[in-house]
C-alpha cells in the first residue's frame, strides 16, 4: 500500500522536551530553595514517567498527576492550591525553554515536497501541546494534532493509531509513525498495522531494531531508500 502519511511524536521527536525540563528545573529549584543537580534533575524525569503513566490510563487527572509528583519530589504534602501554584513556578522556566530541534522545521519541508502529509500523535494534554507547537513555530506546518484528550487512550495502545488514522482519513498500512520512543512510538504503531520507524537521537536502541534513524534529515531519504515501506 502507497505511503501516504507520516504520523510524528511531539516530545523528543519535534521538539526537546528533555532539555526544556532540565532548564526548568535549573531555573525553579533555586527559587524554592533546592539546588537543580543532575541526580534531581534525573528523578524529576524518572516521577515525571511515573505519574504521567497513571494519567495516561486514565487513573487520574492531569493536574493531580503534576501534585503526585511535587510530592514525591519534594516531600510535601500540601493542597491541591498550593500544589498547583507551586508547580506553575516549574512551568514558567519549563515553557520558556521550548524549543524544536534544529531538524524539525527540515525535516517537515522535505515531507511536504515529496508530497506526503504530516499529522503529530502525542500522549502530552492537547492545550499545553498546542502552545508547545505554537511558540516553537511549528503549529503551522504539523497538520492535525491527535492526544490522550482527543482520543480517550494514550500510545502504545493500537487504538490510539487507529482511531489517529481513522480521523485523519488514512488507512493505517498508508501511514508510517515516527517517535523516539520504542516501545510507544513504534511497537505500538505496528501492532495497529502502521509502518514504524525508530527515532533513536542518543543511541540508546534497542540495538536489534532495523529501521532506526539518528535525525529526522534522513527521514525523507529513508523513505525513498524502501520499495516497501520500513515495519510491514
Amino acid at each position: 500500500m502507497k505511503l501516504r502519511g507520516v504520523l510524528l511524536d511531539l516530545d523528543g521527536t519535534l521538539v526537546d522536551h528533555e532539555s526544556a525540563a532540565a532548564a526548568g528545573l535549573r531555573g525553579w529549584l533555586p527559587a524554592i530553595g533546592l539546588v537543580p543537580t543532575e541526580t534531581a534533575i534525573a528523578r524529576w524525569a524518572e516521577m515525571q514517567e511515573t505519574h504521567l503513566a497513571a494519567w495516561r490510563d486514565g487513573r487520574i487527572s492531569f493536574a493531580e498527576q503534576r501534585r503526585r509528583r511535587l510530592r514525591d519530589f519534594l516531600g510535601t504534602r500540601g493542597t491541591d492550591a498550593e500544589l498547583d501554584e507551586l508547580f506553575a513556578g516549574y512551568l514558567t522556566h519549563y515553557e520558556d525553554a521550548w524549543r524544536a530541534f534544529d531538524d524539525a522545521a527540515e525535516a517537515l519541508t522535505a515531507l511536504a515536497a515529496a508530497g506526503l502529509a504530516t499529522a503529530v500523535l502525542t500522549n502530552g494534554s492537547r492545550g499545553q501541546q498546542l502552545r508547545k507547537l505554537s511558540r516553537t513555530g511549528l503549529a503551522d506546518r504539523v497538520g492535525p494534532v491527535f492526544s490522550v484528550d482527543d482520543l480517550g487512550v494514550a500510545k502504545p495502545h493500537a487504538e490510539a493509531f487507529l482511531k489517529s488514522c481513522a480521523r485523519w482519513g488514512y488507512a493505517p498500512g498508508e501511514v508510517l509513525s515516527v517517535g523516539d520512543d520504542h516501545a510507544l512510538d513504534v511497537l505500538g504503531a505496528r501492532a495497529a498495522g502502521l509502518s514504524a520507524v525508530h527515532l533513536d537521537r542518543h543511541g540508546r536502541g534497542p540495538a536489534g531494531e532495523a529501521h532506526r534513524l539518528t535525525s529526522l534529515r534522513e527521514l525523507v531519504r529513508f523513505i525513498h531508500r524502501h520499495s516497501t515501506v520500513p515495519g510491514q
